[in-house]
């Protein structure tokens, strides 16, 4: 890769591995709350909530921890790519039924982050990231 390059996939990996790291401590910290918030989001049917509760925060946590290292590139940045996926796709889902939830995105409080356009935006603009690193692994070998 060239000195850009090598810059921006080194800046994305750090950038996108401390929000995965810093969006889990909370939920793993806090699974039962974690879990509310899941249960607010109307998706998931009931007995998959505290299970999707438990895992997902520990899976920010490895993947995260993984492009902070740089360890397991491939499958990390598809964990990461495929979790903002259901996350955005989440969001939009409950924006466009118009329900008025926390985002559970970084914290568990329910009273705190609800769901907006611009969380909306923010989930795009880190998807995009997430999708030019993988990108960038997946193509580097070309």
């Amino acid at each position: 890769m060239g000195s850009l390059l090598t810059k921006t996939y080194h800046i994305l990996r750090l950038l996108l591995g401390a929000l995965f790291i810093y969006a889990s401590i909370d939920k793993i910290a806090h699974p039962h709350a974690f879990a509310q918030a899941i249960f607010n989001y109307q998706i998931l049917p009931n007995y998959l909530i505290n299970l999707a509760a438990l895992i997902l925060p520990w899976m920010e946590l490895l993947s995260g921890f993984c492009l902070i290292i740089n360890k397991w590139m491939p499958g990390a940045s598809m964990i990461i790519t495929i979790l903002l996926t259901c996350f955005l796709a989440s969001i939009f889902y409950n924006l466009s039924r118009g329900l008025n939830i926390s985002c559970g995105c970084f914290s568990t409080n329910t009273g705190e982050d609800i769901i907006s356009n611009l969380t909306l935006f923010r989930d795009i603009v880190l998807l995009l990231m997430a999708i030019c690193l993988a990108s960038m692994i997946f193509l580097k070998d070309k």
